[in-house]
Order: structure tokens, then sequence, then C-alpha cells
């Protein structure tokens, strides 16, 4: 006779925790946000945060004007943003196949600094 070992049951892992990420793991993600954009401007600058922030804000508004505008912006050391035509061209409505025409348009392109290119 033999004794037959059994296996024991296999323990659950316990539930995580859920909780809210700090901001400083949100920054991790690879994105930067316009409240850590405000707060880096504040810190270089020594301005308060509100002031930082309406000077971020009075910035991008002025860039996104002049888009509207069709004008180009040059952002020394980072690239260039401009207004950019496209032409109506013909498409592939997805999952029917049927031809559709697309209306010509326009698109923001950006063209990065040499200078950055080189260094990232």
């Amino acid at each position: 006779m033999t004794k037959k070992t059994m296996k024991a049951p296999a323990k659950k892992a316990a539930p995580a925790a859920k909780t809210k990420a700090p901001k400083s793991e949100a920054a991790d993600s690879g994105k930067v946000a316009k409240a850590q954009l405000v707060e880096m401007v504040a810190d270089k600058t020594g301005l308060t945060k509100k002031q930082s922030e309406e000077a971020v804000s009075a910035m991008l508004e002025c860039v996104v004007t002049s888009l509207q505008e069709g004008k180009s912006v040059g952002l020394p050391g980072l690239g260039t943003m401009s207004v950019k035509e496209t032409a109506a061209r013909t498409g592939v409505k997805p999952g029917t196949s049927e031809k559709i025409q697309i209306p010509a348009g326009k698109k923001v392109a950006f063209k990065v600094a040499s200078t950055l290119k080189g260094n990232i």
C-alpha cells in the first residue's frame, strides 16, 4: 500500500487595494500635463503658480490664435508649428469598403528644431 499525497488547494491572491496614483507617479507616464508645466515654470522663474498659470495660458492662447490665422509659430530650440493645406482625396469607408470623397482641409504640422533633434 502506498500513501497518496494530496495537493494543497491553491491560495487566491488578495485583491489589490485600488488607490489613486499620486501626482508624482502620473508624471512618470511620459506626458507632461499643463499643471506640471505650470509648476516647472514657477520653479524656474520664481513666479507664483498663479502667475505661471497665466503666463503659460497666455502663451498657448497666442500660439493657437496665430495658427488659426494661418501663421507659422517658431519656438526656438523646440521647432516650428505651421498650418498646411490638405488636398481632397478619395477614401474607403471601413467596414463597407464604400468609396467616399474626403474634402480638402487644413492640418497643423510640426518640424522639430535641429538642435533638439540632435539632443534627443
